[in-house]
């Protein structure tokens, strides 16, 4: 695949008939995804008041004021412009039809999370609009010459995504910031792969969750819900499932970018499963939730996070990109590292806090 260089000063290439050069190409689409996602955020600040679209505070929330929510709108819509520009764009496109499916899913997702977000939508229906988002988007990828056994571990990976980032949309900034790194790590893998298209996607992701971050940022003024944090985990589902259909050794160094926030929710809702409580119900039992209780603030929680991806987590997703063979056991490493850590955190946490107030949801 030739180079950006060569590009620039290829005269046959398009490139040179459009008259722009690849880096404008790529600076005019994160500036633009940027742009939306803050734009549409600020707007959605009015409109959710306008609407009464304001989570309060509660016994099962970490904020103290009301705050309005469905600022993520800014990131879905970044995503419906930028995806088709940027995957069908020039340098090895994705097909049509993988394309159309994911941004189909992520319609349906976020118009899901959209309905949740204005009234409480029941759980089967909302699961459902996941699944089937899910059929879509891993079906076009299956016609893409993959085998139709991976269909089902698709499925469930793709709705425990959407889940999962659910549930880690808790204190302010911290699931933006967190699809700004893993979006970038996403992009830095793909781009050494020769994919750029799939690169600048992941990128548009990372500086549309950047555009909504500075709003969302501690003190937050609006949260990003349900329309943004179900949208969030689909797109970091899609574009790992895409980057393991480029190069399968490189969906081990694309799990670890997500090791903090799978650690989290997959061992506290273990922990609430094995306990006998009602794992599906609210509660506030996540790490970063006990972190905040503790007497931390939201802009420190979400540090302590940070400071694991960039520390650990991307020099492991580093070392299991240099060492193709050794991806597996590096990706389990950093996986029990992350989850020491928790189990650690976790168990300080309870000890410095009111026994009474260890469990706040049945």
């Amino acid at each position: 695949m030739p180079q950006l260089q060569e590009l620039e000063h290829d005269p046959t290439h398009p490139w040179r008939c459009q008259r722009v050069t690849p880096v404008a190409w790529i600076i005019g689409w994160l500036l633009l995804s940027f742009a939306i996602a803050w734009m549409s955020a600020r707007v959605a600040i009015g409109y959710a008041h306008r609407r009464g679209m304001l989570d309060r505070p509660g016994q099962r929330r970490s904020h103290t004021i009301p705050t309005p929510r469905g600022g993520g709108i800014g990131i879905v819509l970044a995503n419906l412009v930028c995806l088709p520009g940027t995957l069908l764009g020039t340098w090895a496109p994705w097909s049509w039809p993988v394309v159309a499916a994911l941004l189909a899913a992520l319609l349906l997702v976020a118009l899901a999370g959209w309905w949740d977000d204005h009234r409480s939508l029941p759980i089967l229906p909302r699961f459902g609009a996941q699944l089937l988002a899910v059929l879509l988007f891993a079906v076009a990828l299956g016609a893409s010459g993959m085998s139709w056994w991976w269909l089902l571990p698709l499925l469930l990976a793709g709705v425990w995504s959407i889940n999962l980032h659910n549930f880690m949309d808790g204190i302010d900034g911290l699931l933006a910031q967190q699809a700004m790194f893993v979006g970038a790590g996403l992009a830095w893998l793909a781009w050494n792969a020769g994919q750029w298209p799939l690169a600048l996607a992941a990128s548009c992701l990372a500086t549309a969750s950047l555009g909504f971050w500075c709003l969302n940022r501690s003190p937050a003024r609006i949260f990003m819900g349900d329309v943004g944090s179900g949208s969030v985990g689909l797109l970091i589902f899609a574009f790992t499932a895409m980057l393991w259909r480029v190069d399968a050794s490189l969906l081990w160094p694309a799990l670890i970018l997500s090791s903090a926030f799978v650690a989290d929710a997959s061992l506290t809702l273990l922990t609430r499963y094995f306990r006998g409580r009602r794992w599906y119900s609210a509660h506030r039992e996540h790490l970063y939730q006990w972190l905040v209780r503790r007497g931390l603030t939201h802009a420190w929680g979400g540090t302590i996070y940070m400071t694991w991806n960039l520390l650990f987590a991307a020099p492991m997703a580093w070392l299991a990109w240099s060492h193709p063979r050794l991806a597996l056991p590096i990706s389990i490493v950093a996986y029990l590292a992350a989850a020491a850590l928790w189990l650690m955190l976790k168990r300080r946490c309870l000890r410095r806090h009111p026994t009474k107030d260890r469990h706040v949801a049945a």
